[in-house]
């Protein structure tokens, strides 16, 4: 690793130090003040909009004329709708249950030892991420709710965005009695973002969003457990035994609903035998959509003006309105080309048969896995958890949308009466 200027070093200490005093003072804090500094938070975005609102545009300015594409600037953009769906992801949390003191288990030795294994606070949190402003409002409420300090950077094009979200968390959790110092802002630019990927005596665990290059940055340079949200290449199989009607309707809001984000489909698997009752209504709802429709020989011999894919096309995460599609002769195809180019973060196939059903539920190793729903379902908010830090595509620790729970750790709670070992 090369050296980091002094004052990066500098600024990460500082950024830290403050961190880890906030978790400290967070740890004691009471569920009625951190649900009372959620609530507060919510209502402060709302009275703000107008001033949220000025700064995205700003963000979105500066992305326009940098040339970023469509889909980048869906994630950057705010708009009244999705101010009030932070505002909702915060009062939904306020109102989950505090998983920080939650007894998880308990037993008692033959000796008499009586041992409570309970949730805690993982501590200090390092959440790092690309251009979606949404992520500063939901890592900041999860973090507060369950008593972790945490560092908030986000990229630099959403900087004037993030930075008014943060300071309204901030000024909430103040009046709340609640550390500020728990929500943080980082700026500043790679040095520092650097320096505090060394500081593995002061914070806990990195979470990371974004682009490929931003993560595996990241991975190479912390010296702090990493939770990765990795490129989501996710896949729809149409099985034989598919509801044709069903199928499409999950193919175009896997696709079309939101393509900028990472649970929206990229390919499209589908069964020999109902791909002629399938492929044409389907690249025809797509096209009315505005997607681009990219597919095999298989494909093509039955909407022959379907654009050929290319071997790249299955392992490419478009993150836009491109759908590669792949005709398969069965099941056992299908998992084994899911195996091949899925990344492991939301697959999903639609039948009505339910042996096929349960073998793709069991068989495929993702974080989340669907019969007969769509993929976009793979969301923290969806699932019940007011909102997510992020969707781990890692084995340990945490997997899939990353809620309360995701964000707590454990520790043993052990009673005796003059127990000694012998």
């Amino acid at each position: 690793m090369s050296e980091v200027p002094a004052d990066a070093v500098r600024q990460a200490e500082a950024l830290s130090s403050a961190a880890r005093s906030g978790a400290r003072a967070l740890a004691r804090a009471s569920s009625e003040a951190k649900n009372a500094a959620l609530r507060d938070a919510a209502r402060r975005l709302r009275a703000e909009q107008a001033r949220l609102l000025a700064a995205n545009r700003e963000d979105v300015a500066r992305a326009h004329l940098a040339g970023d594409t469509e889909a980048f600037l869906d994630r950057l953009t705010l708009t009244p709708e999705r101010i009030e769906a932070m505002a909702q992801g915060l009062e939904e949390i306020a109102a989950l249950p505090d998983p920080v003191g939650e007894t998880m288990a308990a037993w008692t030795r033959p000796n008499g030892l009586e041992i409570v294994q309970v949730r805690v606070p993982i501590g200090v949190v390092f959440t790092i991420y690309e251009s979606r402003p949404n992520v500063t409002a939901d890592s900041a409420g999860l973090c507060l709710k369950t008593a972790n300090a945490v560092l908030l950077k986000g990229g630099s094009e959403s900087q004037a965005t993030s930075g008014v979200i943060a300071s309204l968390v901030r000024e909430a959790a103040a009046a709340a009695g609640l550390p500020p110092d728990a929500v943080q802002s980082v700026d500043g630019g790679r040095d520092v973002v650097r320096a505090l990927l060394r500081r593995d005596d002061r914070i806990d665990v990195v979470i990371a969003r974004g682009g490929e290059t931003l993560k595996r940055t990241i991975l190479e340079e912390s010296r702090i457990p990493v939770i990765k949200h990795f490129e989501g290449i996710c896949h729809l199989y149409v099985d034989a035994a598919a509801d044709v009607d069903m199928a499409v309707r999950l193919c175009l809001n896997a696709k079309t609903q939101r393509p900028s984000v990472c649970n929206a489909i990229e390919n499209l698997l589908v069964h020999e035998a109902i791909a002629p009752r399938f492929l044409p209504r389907a690249v025809a709802a797509l096209r009315e959509r505005g997607c681009e429709v990219r597919g095999d020989a298989a494909v093509r011999a039955v909407v022959p003006d379907v654009t050929p894919a290319t071997d790249a096309d299955w392992d490419t995460e478009y993150l836009d309105l491109i759908l590669s599609v792949r005709v398969v002769p069965s099941l056992d195809a299908a998992l084994d080309f899911i195996a091949r180019h899925g990344t492991g973060l939301a697959e999903a196939i639609v039948t009505n048969d339910e042996r096929a059903a349960e073998r793709f539920l069991a068989e495929v190793d993702a974080a989340a896995v669907f019969a007969n729903a769509s993929t976009r379902f793979t969301d923290g908010f969806e699932f019940g958890f007011g909102a997510e830090v992020g969707i781990s595509t890692n084995r340990l620790h945490a997997r899939g949308p990353m809620g309360l729970r995701e964000l707590t750790t454990y520790k043993y709670r052990v009673r005796g009466r003059g127990q000694t070992r012998g």
